[in-house]
């Protein structure tokens, strides 16, 4: 029986064997990469520059932004250096590190989409009391607790999950420190408390999921009555970019985690991982500027002064 501190590092999953398709893997992702780059560092700076977006909504779309930035960066660049350099390896002590920060901000995102839901609930439900329940130290206390129960869930799931013995090697399927990879290399009866942790975890995320749902339903139910067409269009307009993001995010991750494993395979494990740990940060920001006018507005003004101050 070999535990996990009896090796040094994992092997991830390799993209190609040829020189050629790891060039390409590299290529890709230093595309998808630079495209998340720009796209988040863009929002966070019209948000942070325009005073018009300084409202509950585009604040918790800064946080979100934030956090996508961070996926990405937890995960891409290890995967495209170990393509430019023919290498699976990362150290043990960094697969660590990627599981912590991979977890912290995955369990941010999910609990900051779940008090976006609730920001776009009062607006639509609630107008008349909307500045008063979300003022802005309000605001601040949300996103702290989002923040803090991410660290949280991060570190307990790191511990128990690298405390566990492994028996069955150190190869990877998969091109990140993923925890349900690695507690397929635990011992069979070594698990069980990192299976009583997720279960605690996926309890809290259930009744977020369930409280995302009721808060549309009751977004839907009040805005069907909107005598307006142009009123219910701009009401769609708020919630639907919101909604698109939390169905891409959470069908990727429940069905990564709870998928049955009569389906499961090492390429479908990939393309889902890959869906909502690289495509989802990178195509975020798209979904949320498309169809938002002040959003685009300010990004367009901000381009404008760029391009100026260039020439």
């Amino acid at each position: 029986m070999s535990n996990g501190s009896s090796f040094t590092e994992f092997l991830l999953l390799a993209f190609a064997d040829t020189r050629q398709l790891q060039l390409l893997h590299f290529s890709l992702f230093l595309g998808i990469y630079l495209a998340a780059l720009l796209g988040n560092i863009l929002i966070i700076t019209a948000i942070a520059c325009d005073h018009r977006l300084h409202t509950p909504m585009y604040f918790f779309l800064l946080n979100l932004s934030l956090l996508d930035l961070g996926t990405i960066s937890t995960t891409v660049p290890k995967s495209m250096a170990n393509s430019l350099w023919d290498t699976r390896a990362i150290s043990y002590s960094g697969c660590a590190a990627q599981v912590f920060h991979f977890t912290f901000l995955l369990s941010t995102e999910y609990s900051v989409l779940t008090v976006m839901a609730y920001d776009r609930y009062v607006a639509i439900c609630k107008p008349l009391h909307y500045g008063t329940i979300m003022g802005s130290r309000a605001c601040v206390k949300m996103a702290a607790a989002a923040w803090a129960s991410g660290f949280l869930n991060a570190l307990l799931h790191t511990a128990n999950t690298f405390s566990i013995p492994l028996c069955h090697g150190n190869v990877l399927e998969q091109f990140f420190c993923e925890i349900p990879q690695i507690l397929k290399l635990s011992c069979s009866d070594s698990y069980l408390r990192e299976t009583g942790a997720l279960v605690v975890t996926l309890c809290s995320g259930f009744g977020c999921f369930v409280f995302i749902v009721l808060s549309y339903v009751q977004i839907f139910t009040a805005v069907l009555r909107i005598p307006s067409e142009q009123g219910q269009h701009k009401a769609f307009s708020m919630c639907l970019p919101h909604l698109a993001v939390v169905s891409l995010f959470v069908s990727t991750v429940i069905f990564a985690h709870l998928k049955p494993p009569s389906i499961s395979s090492p390429l479908l494990d990939l393309v889902v991982s890959f869906l909502y740990s690289v495509v989802s940060p990178a195509v975020n920001p798209l979904i949320y500027s498309m169809r938002n006018r002040e959003l685009k507005d300010a990004l367009k003004k901000l381009i404008q002064l760029l391009l100026l101050q260039q020439q």
